[in-house]
């Protein structure tokens, strides 16, 4: 995701240097060009060969190191850089950036930049909660800074606090939100529902089906990654909830239904992705499930088809994607749900397919308009969400 962008790495002097080793080995992961720059104390923690290992560039640690190509090396390191992410970042380099002090390769090299700039601070809990520090970090955040708020748990000092770094994968979130992408939907509000919904047959059963989110979960991620405003209304499912995204927890239909129509009419792209149960127990006067000979008789009826009511209230202007799961007639079967829900595009894929559907990685989609139709090669749920989005801004 981030081929091709340049990612300034700094590492200051911390115990929790160990989890910018890891960080730097996914940045390259994500095809990202990783310059590390180190401080003194840095390096008394970790060595720059070990990051010159993982990333396959120098370390960079001394502003007067003479062994380099022939340019002002820090003003060069700015010119290019993407991003700036320092994790960890002690109190020391917080005061120093947040005053404008340039005193080493590290802060000369940030003050140059003109790219999106994060910092991860890691300290003692007292020393995070010192009202200087505090003041130096609102100092950073009204500067543009984004602050990665640390963890909380056992310090290395041995205290129980807040000022632990986040894992890797947090911090690597942070990356992939501010420089994976071009913000081309920017000011826009967008509404995905992901994972299924569970429909109660009693205090201890009920119907479902089997929906893992990935795929709505890769969607908001994408369009959130691209400038958007996202809301994700989410069933119930074992994924972290994404950051950047505002996360609607629901159980039911119903309150799916709910959810989405509080937030359908100020959204400008939909994009249903849930795998919505079409049956829930009817209402009956003993609300018992009735046995018969060993057998269970339970009265249903339909659940409210959401897509179908959005396409019936579309407000000018407004997106309205859906998904079609099927095991048959797939284009057929897609088209028709197309023009009788009145949607402006369905992404079909069939369940049958090996790669495609619920609870793998990976999804073969084939994206369907009035007028058009693309088949998608198989791809990660990511790329797909990304190849989905990209349809979507040229067909609006």
């Amino acid at each position: 995701m981030l081929k091709g962008k340049n990612i300034v790495l700094g590492v200051t002097g911390g115990i929790a240097c160990y989890k910018a080793c890891e960080l730097a080995s996914l940045l390259v992961k994500q095809h990202a060009d990783v310059q590390v720059i180190m401080t003194e104390n840095a390096a008394k923690f970790v060595t720059p060969i070990t990051f010159e290992q993982l990333t396959g560039n120098k370390a960079l640690t001394d502003t007067f190191d003479r062994n380099f190509v022939h340019s002002v090396e820090h003003i060069s390191v700015a010119d290019k850089a993407d991003m700036v992410i320092i994790a960890p970042a002690t109190a020391n380099i917080i005061a120093k950036l947040a005053h404008g002090i340039a005193d080493d390769m590290l802060t000369t090299t940030v003050l140059a930049c003109r790219c999106p700039k994060a910092i991860a601070p890691s300290m003692n809990t007292a020393m995070l909660e010192n009202l200087v520090t505090r003041d130096n970090i609102e100092t950073l955040r009204h500067y543009g800074w984004e602050i990665i708020e640390p963890d909380s748990g056992r310090l290395a000092c041995g205290a129980v606090g807040k000022g632990k770094l986040p894992a890797p994968e947090r911090l690597l979130e942070c990356v992939l939100h501010t420089a994976a992408h071009e913000k081309d939907m920017t000011g826009m509000k967008v509404l995905v529902t992901a994972g299924p919904t569970r429909e109660a047959l009693d205090p201890v059963r009920y119907l479902t089906n089997h929906s893992t989110g990935k795929m709505g979960y890769a969607i908001a991620k994408a369009a959130s990654r691209r400038g958007a405003d996202v809301t994700l209304v989410s069933g119930k499912t074992d994924l972290a909830k994404p950051a950047y995204v505002n996360v609607v927890d629901i159980t039911s239909a119903q309150d799916m239904y709910d959810a989405v129509m509080a937030e359908a009419g100020n959204s400008d792209v939909i994009i249903k992705a849930a795998a919505v149960a079409d049956y829930r127990p009817a209402t009956v006067s003993d609300n018992k499930i009735k046995k018969t000979d060993g057998d269970m008789s339970i009265p249903l009826e339909r659940t409210t088809d959401i897509l179908k009511t959005l396409g019936e209230n579309k407000k000018e202007g407004q997106f309205l994607c859906g998904f079609s799961m099927e095991t048959e007639n797939m284009i057929e079967n897609s088209k028709a749900k197309l023009s009788k829900k009145n949607l402006d595009m369905i992404a079909a894929n069939n369940v049958k397919v090996e790669g495609a559907g619920f609870g793998v990685d990976t999804n073969i989609l084939t994206l369907i308009t009035a007028d058009d139709q693309k088949e998608l090669p198989m791809m990660s749920k990511d790329e797909a969400a990304d190849a989905l989005l990209d349809e979507i801004m040229h067909k609006r």
